[in-house]
């Protein structure tokens, strides 16, 4: 079994990520290999909430221009976590 850092990369902090917020909903960089019951167990372990629902999302690659070769960004894999009520992670 994975380790739960290895699973949940990090917080996404962007504006779509601030307005989900007041639902009880956090966008998650998880590990691309990883499935929606591995990242569940991952945030109540990390972060000691209750999990309601997991909504993952495959972003794609960027082509990236370097000087004269065309070139990709890698695909990463983005999760929407809805806390239950009374629940919440401390952003700051």
């Amino acid at each position: 079994m994975k380790a739960p850092q290895d699973i949940v990369k990090g917080m996404i902090r962007t504006e779509k990520g601030a307005m989900l917020m007041p639902l009880n909903k956090y966008l998650f960089w998880v590990d691309s290999d990883s499935n929606k019951i591995e990242i569940r167990r991952a945030i109540e372990e990390m972060y000691k909430v209750k999990v309601s629902a997991v909504n993952t999302i495959t972003m794609r690659g960027k082509m990236k221009r370097v000087r004269y070769k065309m070139g990709k960004t890698p695909d990463w894999k983005k999760a929407v976590v809805t806390l239950k009520e009374g629940s919440k992670i401390d952003v700051t």
